[in-house]
């Protein structure tokens, strides 16, 4: 399998700028023979601001920025793409705009047919896994489906906090609220993603990047 992906937690990092904790990374991910990377802005609203804020920071790594939304024939552009870059937001807005474009199974094709390069942050991360069923996002918009593009066999839940005891909220937690998801029949093993950590797929091997540690959940 050509498989190559990097899975992001979260696309700014307290006291740091956009990307800035993962550009190293990111730099050696696409490496020297992506020239363009295609960027997929449409977890946000304003679409032209947000991949105007990826153009910027691209360039400042040596690549070139085209927007999905740009593009007169979406599924076409993703046929054409060196590289891949899902941004984060609402995960339901965002998956629900990749269904209407029919632009899901395109890049799932590409990605691990093809071995295009494909990054994911926030949402961009979760919309690479089987559903977007551990998001943390309210469903603003409805998809037609919550199964997402299956890049991987398991479910990510990026920006994952762990259990502050001295808090008095009394809402639940993640793992409580992952454990609740896992009592469903069938779903798949989820990984808490902290802020500050990536997952770097190649082919069937996988490895946590970044300044934090993951969490792993088993049904």
């Amino acid at each position: 399998m050509k498989r190559r992906l990097l899975l992001v937690s979260n696309s700014t990092l307290h006291g740091s700028g956009y990307l800035d904790h993962c550009q190293q990374h990111i730099a050696h991910f696409f490496g020297k023979d992506v020239k363009r990377v295609l960027f997929v802005p449409h977890a946000l609203h304003d679409r032209d601001a947000y991949t105007k804020t990826a153009r910027d920071k691209f360039k400042t790594l040596g690549y070139e920025v085209d927007g999905l939304h740009e593009a007169p024939d979406p599924v076409d552009a993703v046929r054409r793409a060196e590289g891949i870059f899902i941004g984060g937001g609402n995960t339901f807005r965002l998956l629900k705009s990749l269904y209407d474009n029919q632009v899901v199974t395109e890049i799932r094709r590409r990605v691990l047919e093809d071995g295009v390069p494909y990054m994911g942050s926030s949402a961009g991360t979760n919309v690479a896994t089987i559903s977007i069923n551990t998001t943390n996002d309210m469903p603003i918009v409805y998809p037609p489906s919550f199964s997402a593009i299956g890049l991987v066999p398991f479910n990510i839940n990026p920006h994952y906090l762990d259990a502050d005891l001295s808090s008095r909220h009394m809402g639940e937690t993640r793992e409580q609220r992952i454990t609740q998801y896992h009592e469903e029949p069938d779903t798949p093993c989820v990984l808490g993603l902290r802020e500050g950590s990536m997952l770097l797929v190649e082919g069937n091997k996988a490895t946590l990047l970044g300044s934090t540690k993951a969490r792993l959940f088993t049904r």
